[in-house]
């Protein structure tokens, strides 16, 4: 009877070795990614972009803290960081809400949110596990049109991180601002001025000079009416010959001749040439 067990248990003991050969390897857990908008893994795995094997575990992008890849250094994933790639671009606004869908936690340090080399966001983990789905909201003000953001889960109890990269259209979406058209002001309408009347000059500014003779005056110009011959009074006149002593009213004034001569330009008023004519 005895003999009977050891032949049982040395015949268990053959097969053990086979069993543990024929058993399949167990799967590594897998972990998280950004699920909303949808990541460009999220893209494969919805069958959005034809993707390689990461369609079927888009939570595995996991590689070395550190890194500024869409693949996390994982060459099975680099058509990840393929930009050639028809990736859905996501329309947001200046701020967008971010949403991990995990399927594996591990304790946190934080997630960072980058765009280029700009961090535009930080959400610290506090080296805690986070529930099963969680949805940071990010400012992203600072940049505008199509972007590329690389979120990143850093690990809180291991060296990694997971990597996930969202296509963007900033400024594609929420609600535009309404603003107010200014209103518009009717101009008033323009009023002719009335024609401007040229006033006739005026008698009191003295007359334009002109040369008298043996004078170098300029003497201003007034008009008189034309005379010919000696005076018919001794009211001055044109074209009168005077002698000197003459005497002549001009304009309510009187006049004594100082030089003979006869007036051949209506300007030697008496008033306007002192060099033939003085003041009484």
């Amino acid at each position: 009877m005895v003999r009977r067990s050891l032949s049982v248990l040395g015949a268990a003991a053959g097969i053990s070795p086979l069993l543990i050969a024929i058993l399949p390897a167990a799967t590594a857990s897998a972990h998280g990614y950004v699920d909303s908008p949808a990541s460009r893994q999220a893209q494969c795995a919805q069958g959005t972009v034809s993707c390689g094997s990461i369609s079927y575990e888009p939570q595995s992008v996991e590689g070395a803290k550190g890194q500024r890849n869409c693949h996390g250094g994982n060459s099975d994933y680099a058509e990840l960081s393929d930009d050639s790639k028809p990736w859905q671009v996501q329309n947001v606004g200046s701020t967008a809400s971010f949403t991990w869908k995990f399927t594996a936690n591990h304790r946190t340090e934080n997630w960072e949110y980058y765009i280029g080399d700009t961090r535009v966001g930080l959400v610290e983990g506090n080296n805690e596990q986070p529930a099963q789905s969680v949805t940071h909201t990010i400012d992203l003000s600072k940049f505008s049109g199509k972007q590329k953001l690389l979120a990143i889960w850093n690990i809180g109890d291991t060296t990694n991180a997971f990597y996930s990269c969202v296509d963007l259209n900033i400024g594609g979406g929420g609600e535009t601002p309404t603003t107010t058209p200014a209103p518009t002001t009717t101009a008033p309408p323009t009023t002719t001025a009335p024609p401007t009347t040229t006033q006739p000059p005026s008698t009191s500014q003295p007359p334009a000079t002109t040369t008298a003779p043996t004078t170098t005056h300029e003497h201003p110009t007034t008009t008189a009416p034309p005379t010919s011959g000696a005076p018919a009074s001794d009211t001055w006149q044109v074209n009168a010959e005077y002698e000197i002593g003459d005497v002549v009213t001009y304009e309510g004034a009187r006049y004594r001749c100082l030089q003979a001569h006869q007036v051949h330009d209506p300007n030697w008023t008496p008033d306007a040439t002192p060099a033939l004519w003085q003041r009484l």
